[in-house]
């Protein structure tokens, strides 16, 4: 049996006014849609440098509005990465399309052009990178390889709000950004999301889907819309949030290079790999451990560390996992990444004693 978690593997952090705003949205007649929600999309154009947000219920809803967006039929393929959280492939499978996996690289643990490219087929609708632990794909590349095929892209980037690739934000390097603002996330609304976009025409269609479809008149659907809405008081916290995404990036940049100093030199622990061209955010420290030096496997060390009160996550399973919902073949880094990634305690409070303390229990798991 575990002992009592002294250190959690994320935990939301609060800057200063995230009680005053949701206090101002309570007090208001706007606890639903309100003005908080449009402030915030504004923080995120502003943020970005991009034309349009669009703040939905959370991330994965903004994943799907941006499919609708594109018009992604049944029988369609999107490209997705073998290794990341699945929401892009399973949102995939909610409008009927194939999530068709493509293989990462073993030390970035990001989607990869010349994966892509293996998986291409004449019903190739979209193609989805996804920014894992914060870290950026080789968006160049990418986006190189789908204007070459006529192909559009969607960031999810809902791990790497705030981080940069050659200056850029993630999120906008393509026609559609997708972000998460759940509550272990870089900026927090507890659950949230947002799209982006420059397309005045994608953003408008987003928007009419977001909200019932509804537009002209009340209860007069355009279109047979969702409710992806973002409440006015989720929208107060991540007002807040954003206020500091300065402060909480230089925390989050310090938890990374602690770990670094502490793990750099520990045989048989590799940590990821950022690019030069990548200024991340890091959401998620995570390590691959070799097989020589910790022979016991990732499970066995994550279940000591339980013991000891730290609460780690294992890396993301692959699809070859889970083959009662996926079908995929030839993605043997990505099934190497996954089995061998353990997920540290991550958040922006972490302190260096607390880091110290879980990295003297990963090096006593070594073998």
């Amino acid at each position: 049996m575990s002992a009592q978690i002294t250190i959690p593997w994320a935990k939301p952090d609060f800057w200063g006014n995230e009680e005053r705003y949701v206090l101002e949205a309570l007090r208001s007649s706007w606890i639903s849609h309100g003005p908080f929600v449009d402030r915030l999309q504004a923080q995120f154009e502003s943020h970005c440098g991009i034309a349009h947000a669009v703040a939905t219920s959370n991330g994965t809803t903004a994943l799907h509005l941006a499919y609708i967006a594109l018009g992604l039929r049944p029988g369609d393929e999107i490209v997705v990465p073998g290794f990341a959280f699945m929401a892009a492939a399973n949102i995939a499978l909610h409008v009927g399309a194939v999530p068709v996996f493509a293989d990462v690289d073993p030390d970035t643990w990001c989607l990869t052009a010349a994966a892509v490219a293996r998986k291409l087929s004449p019903r190739t609708r979209a193609i989805v990178p996804v920014h894992t632990y914060g870290n950026i794909c080789d968006m160049d590349s990418i986006n190189r390889l789908a204007a070459e095929k006529g192909i559009p892209v969607i960031e999810d980037a809902a791990e790497a709000f705030g981080s940069t690739y050659r200056g850029a934000p993630a999120g906008t390097m393509s026609l559609l950004g997708t972000f998460s603002l759940h509550a272990t996330k870089t900026v927090t609304t507890g659950e949230g999301g947002m799209v982006v976009t420059a397309d005045a025409g994608l953003a408008e269609k987003m928007r009419l889907y977001c909200s019932h479809g509804v537009k002209r008149l009340r209860y007069w659907h355009e279109v047979a819309g969702h409710n992806f809405r973002m409440t006015n008081m989720q929208a107060a916290i991540g007002c807040a949030q954003i206020e500091k995404l300065e402060q909480i990036a230089a925390a989050r940049r310090r938890m990374f290079a602690t770990y670094a100093a502490h793990l750099g030199d520990t045989p048989g622990v590799t940590m990821q790999r950022f690019a030069p061209e990548v200024d991340a955010i890091p959401w998620v420290v995570a390590v691959r451990l070799g097989p020589a030096a910790f022979p016991q496997g990732r499970d066995a060390v994550m279940a000591r560390m339980a013991a000891a009160g730290i609460e780690t996550r294992p890396g993301f399973y692959t699809p070859t996992r889970m083959t009662h919902l996926y079908s995929a073949t030839e993605i043997p880094v990505s099934d190497q990444v996954s089995d061998s990634v353990i997920a540290l305690p991550s958040f922006a409070s972490l302190t260096e004693e607390q880091i110290a303390r879980v990295c003297r229990e990963l090096r006593s798991a070594h073998r």
